[in-house]
C-alpha cells in the first residue's frame, strides 16, 4: 500500500501473468467538490479498460452519455460517462 496526497493505492498483480503489476486508487475529494458533476453520487468508480476508442464509439453507439472528451495524460487515457442509473463512471486506459 501507498499513500499521497492523492489517497492510497493498493498494488495487485494480474492472475494469468504474476509479472505484470496494476493499482487500484483510493482517493477522497473534499465534499465540495465539483468533480462528480452529472451525477448526483458522492463517489465514482473507475474501471481499467483496453483500447479505450474502441469502447468509447462502442457506448456511443449504444446511446451512452459520453461526458467529455478522451484526455491522454502521464498515467494513459481517460474518459467519463454516465451510467444508466446516472451515475459518473471513469473509464481508464493505463500506460502500463
Amino acid at each position: 500500500m501507498h499513500t499521497s496526497p492523492y489517497g492510497t493505492s493498493f498494488e495487485w498483480r494480474l492472475n494469468d501473468d504474476s509479472t505484470k503489476k496494476g493499482l487500484t486508487q483510493w482517493t477522497p475529494f473534499k465534499e465540495d467538490t465539483k468533480y462528480f458533476e452529472h451525477s448526483t453520487k458522492d463517489f465514482m468508480i473507475n474501471y481499467r479498460v483496453e483500447n479505450l476508442e474502441a469502447l468509447v464509439e462502442e457506448l456511443r453507439n449504444e446511446n451512452v452519455i459520453i461526458v467529455d472528451k478522451i484526455e491522454d495524460s502521464d498515467y494513459g487515457k481517460f474518459v467519463h460517462i454516465i451510467d444508466i442509473e446516472g451515475n459518473k463512471v471513469e473509464l481508464w486506459q493505463p500506460k502500463d
